[in-house]
């Protein structure tokens, strides 16, 4: 069993510069009538959208858990951005690496207008090649899941930008923010509630935090446990990997499901990505603090 966890999480560390709900201070969101836009499924378990960046047309991975848009300098360079402010940032890999934040940035996806946006520049290549096994120059990060209510189906391949006035379908789930990342209520193998990270930049299986892990005896129980590699942004980092029995979300109940340890101090108890959110049609409104999740 082999796994390399995306979940290209980040958490600004220098002091003034946490990145957090409060990251998006302008987010001007424009649309039409509800429209529907297609979504690409990698065969690694990515989804990678269509949008502009200060007009110019590019592929981006979208990343639910990515706190802010991530751009490759090199990209950078081709839309004329100037150098920003350097901040020190953590990823899922094993170092924390350098950023610019650079300001007044337009982002657009799915008919919808982003003025004057925060983004961050950070090399992407090694992140595209481990992860996508090419060229990667923009994350599409939380500031799309800020400025509109959208349902995403992970294996119909669309993205449709709804009426916040409409009653979406499925089980509703309170978000609560940990570190910067949006969470969801979630059960493994008879435990009490936990947090699971909601995060489409994930597309290996769960994550589990090591404290979550420990308190659980997930690695001390008998079943198999497997050494692999993984990580996102921060380079490549040892994974411990086995099966969860039993992942309960939304009503639906999961078995046998590949998971791996988060050892990070700052990891929620679990962080559920594509494997798991692909067997629901989702509706996001972070505004509202609420996902739905509608069983397939």
């Amino acid at each position: 069993m082999s796994s390399v966890p995306s979940v290209i999480r980040m958490r600004f560390m220098t002091l003034g510069y946490l990145i957090g709900v409060g990251f998006v201070l302008s987010v001007h969101a424009e649309a039409a009538q509800p429209q529907t836009y297609p979504v690409t499924l990698t065969q690694g378990s990515r989804l990678l959208v269509s949008a502009r960046i200060n007009g110019h047309p590019v592929e981006a991975l979208l990343d639910s858990a990515a706190e802010a848009t991530l751009i490759d300098p090199g990209f950078a360079r081709t839309l004329g951005l100037k150098s920003g402010t350097t901040v020190t940032a953590e990823g899922s890999g094993d170092a924390a690496f350098s950023a610019e934040l650079v300001k007044g940035v337009k982002i657009e996806a799915f008919g919808l207008t982003l003025k004057d946006q925060t983004v961050a520049l950070t090399p992407l290549s090694d992140v595209g090649q481990r992860l996508l096994h090419r060229e990667l120059q923009v994350v599409l990060g939380r500031e799309i899941f800020d400025a509109a209510r959208l349902r995403i189906d992970i294996e119909g391949h669309t993205v449709t930008v709804l009426d916040r006035r409409s009653t979406p379908a499925g089980v509703q789930l309170q978000l609560t923010e940990e570190h910067g990342v949006e969470t969801v209520p979630a059960q493994v193998e008879g435990s009490g509630s936990l947090r699971a990270t909601f995060d489409l930049g994930n597309g290996s299986g769960v994550l589990v935090s090591a404290v979550c892990a420990s308190q659980l005896h997930l690695l001390t129980d008998g079943r198999p446990v497997e050494q692999s590699r993984g990580g996102g942004l921060g380079g490549e980092t040892a994974r411990q990997l086995f099966k969860l029995h039993t992942l309960r979300l939304a009503g639906r109940e999961f078995h046998e499901l590949p998971a791996s340890i988060d050892a990070r101090p700052s990891a929620s108890d679990l962080n559920v990505g594509i494997d798991v959110l692909r067997h629901y049609v989702i509706t996001t409104d972070f505004a509202a603090r609420s996902v739905w999740l509608q069983p397939r």
